[in-house]
């Protein structure tokens, strides 16, 4: 039974959720504050997080960012705000969807059930950072070259001229997904998709952040070279050997 962490400092709103996801079959645990989710994040398992922004101790989007040190487990935003760049900044920091208030709770349960069938219902521990840490090991070769880079399917790692790119969930799955066909422009809305992001949700241009990141992660190990190439208007290709 996958387990739902909830932390909301509404009592109303916790507990419409807490009764949709479990009559969805889904076990469930609520908090009121940020840092006492993280503490039990880092010491016990949950399959999902569904994170209010706006909490009295610690902002959602802060503690977003603290649990991405240890943990990929996925997240779900809850918030009033509903302007397109709290949306983006939102997924930017590893947030896997985005619910604004006032929602429909069964909404909110389709949308953990979607999360979870992408990633795999599988409890998300501590010191689990990385993409594997939250996606079922696919079968098939563990290891596929393009070049200069080697794609690592079963310990979901890619490396670069020989070197282990740290990388996070959406930038492995953006980079596998590039290389994956080279040379072909992919638009943001296609590298959405390989993310498993709705195309509705106003994330498109997270793209380029993911982008940037990625290429400064690439430059570390070779400052000469620029395999992901943009094409202005279109999106976005890689050139393996570039």
């Amino acid at each position: 039974m996958p387990h739902i962490l909830i932390v909301e400092d509404e009592a109303a709103i916790a507990d419409t959720l807490v009764y949709a996801l479990q009559a969805e079959g889904f076990a469930t645990t609520w908090l009121s504050l940020a840092g006492e989710a993280l503490e039990r994040l880092a010491s016990e398992p949950f399959d999902l997080l569904i994170l209010d922004v706006g909490l009295p101790d610690i902002s959602g989007f802060e503690a977003c960012r603290r649990l991405r040190r240890f943990s990929e487990v996925p997240v779900i935003f809850l918030t009033a705000r509903d302007a397109e760049i709290d949306r983006v900044v939102g997924l930017e920091i590893g947030a896997d969807d985005y619910v604004v208030k006032p929602f429909s709770p069964r909404e909110v349960a389709a949308r953990v059930r979607a999360i979870l069938k992408r990633v795999g219902p599988r409890s998300v521990g501590p010191h689990s950072v990385g993409p594997g840490s939250a996606e079922p090991r696919p079968a098939g070769p563990a290891a596929l070259a393009e070049g200069a880079f080697r794609v690592d399917t079963q310990r979901f790692q890619i490396h670069y001229l020989g070197q282990a790119l740290t990388l996070t969930r959406h930038e492995f799955r953006l980079l596998q997904a590039l290389l994956a066909q080279p040379e072909r422009v992919f638009s943001r809305e296609q590298l959405l998709d390989a993310l498993g992001v709705a195309r509705d949700v106003g994330y498109e241009r997270s793209i380029d952040s993911h982008i940037k990141s990625l290429r400064a992660k690439l430059r570390r190990v070779a400052a000469d070279r620029e395999p992901i190439q943009t094409h202005r208007g279109l999106g976005y290709s890689c050139s393996p050997e570039r």
